[in-house]
């Protein structure tokens, strides 16, 4: 049995290519080695392939929060200019509060690689008491807007050092990252005392 609260989290796969099975999805394994690397909570993974389709992503947010009770939900692709591309307008369409500080440093990290990133259209919303985040299609993208540049200069921290106390704020589980691979910042009096 775990110390650590257990996490929900969903993650979405929204490609009309993978999810018809003309290639294999790359987004759910990505986004599980790394968030299975980062957290030291056990994970309940919710995982859903679903096409491009702007009423299908929005069904499977609510599903994923009203009905699976997600604390976290991911989703990868359908975030640039392309006619197919309506992740952003589905997730939020489905939002209680938009969160636009996760887009902005999204972007942000992305341009630090390619001039392309202002291309890119992630947002991230509150529903209920869970965050949804939108990310990038590639896992390379995935890896580097989620963990940011700690080499860099100056270092440019990753969107998951915000996530955990963002959770905390909304009342979900108290996630705990292994600090070697990404550490999440919370003021000192939301900090409970370390773990093993």
């Amino acid at each position: 049995m775990s110390d650590f609260d257990p996490v929900r989290i969903g993650v979405v796969s929204i490609s009309d290519r993978a999810s018809s099975g003309v290639y294999e999805d790359k987004g759910i394994p990505a986004l599980q080695a790394w968030l299975g690397q980062a957290l030291k909570n056990p994970i309940d993974w919710q995982t859903r392939l679903i096409p491009d389709e702007q009423a299908g992503i929005s069904a499977t947010l609510c599903e994923l929060v009203d009905v699976a009770g997600c604390d976290l939900v991911l989703t990868t692709g359908g975030t640039g200019p392309a006619p197919r591309d309506v992740t952003p307008e589905a997730t939020l369409a489905v939002a209680h509060k938009v969160m636009p500080g996760f887009g902005e440093q999204m972007r942000q990290i992305s341009l630090a690689f390619v001039p392309t990133a202002i291309l890119s259209r992630q947002v991230a919303v509150i529903r209920g008491r869970t965050l949804v985040i939108n990310l990038p299609g590639q896992p390379k993208s995935i890896a580097e807007t989620l963990q940011g540049l700690p080499q860099g200069t100056p270092p440019v921290p990753g969107i998951f050092a915000a996530v955990p106390y963002c959770i905390d704020l909304i009342g979900g589980p108290y996630l705990e990252t292994n600090d070697t691979f990404c550490t999440a910042w919370r003021p000192k009096n939301a900090q409970r005392p370390p773990r093993a």
